[in-house]
């Protein structure tokens, strides 16, 4: 995940990156965003509109915005972001988004083109939705996809070794712990999360 964005964000790269829940997409984004410049993370919701969307773009770049029409929304966002050095978005959860607030995609890439990286994160059902919308042929979905270089970045499974690595970084360096922990965990950074809590902190599970 950390390579996806360190790429999109130096080569002004749009790109969509699936993973499974509990792959750590969320927390390998807030750590790049922490430690990044020009970074604006989003976790996207399904009740946001495309004047919501926009206020959160606006609201994560710390812009105050006086228009009140959502092309002058559209305008400061483009002209912000513009006025950055290798500006990078990270729209997280991006299958959560309506329709209306994707075609917002296609607008933001072709302002934006080759000056600001765009990043759309969520689990397989985005691949899904975007290959249905290709095959009804509704409106917007081959330009999202070609915008996407005509494929998705699917991150690797979680392994044993992944889950022995959590393990050890906080402080669980027991072999029949560690390895209870990989039984248990599924392929799920959430459980490990829980786990090693549990082993470190002595909590229940």
């Amino acid at each position: 995940m950390t390579f996806a964005l360190e790429n999109a964000q130096r080569d002004s790269l749009v790109m969509a990156v699936i993973g499974e829940a509990g792959s750590g997409k969320t927390e390998a984004i807030k750590n790049y965003t922490a430690g990044g410049r020009n970074v604006y993370h989003l976790v996207c919701s399904e009740y946001w509109n495309r004047r919501t969307f926009m206020a959160k773009v606006l609201q994560s770049m710390g812009v105050t915005y006086s228009g009140n029409t959502v092309a002058d929304m559209m305008e400061t966002i483009v002209d912000t972001l513009k006025r950055k050095e290798s500006p990078l978005i990270v729209l997280d959860e991006a299958d959560k988004l309506s329709d209306q607030v994707l075609y917002f995609f296609i607008s933001l890439y072709n302002q934006l083109e080759d000056h600001c990286g765009i990043i759309m994160t969520a689990t397989k059902y985005l691949r899904a939705r975007i290959e249905k919308g290709l095959r009804l042929n509704r409106k917007g979905y081959a330009e999202i996809f070609s915008r996407i270089g005509r494929k998705f970045v699917e991150l690797p499974l979680l392994n044993s070794e992944d889950v022995a690595a959590v393990c050890v970084a906080n402080g669980v360096s027991e072999a029949k712990a560690i390895n209870g922990i990989v039984d248990e965990a599924e392929g799920d950074l959430r459980r490990v999360k829980r786990s090693v809590w549990a082993k470190v902190k002595g909590g229940a599970r």
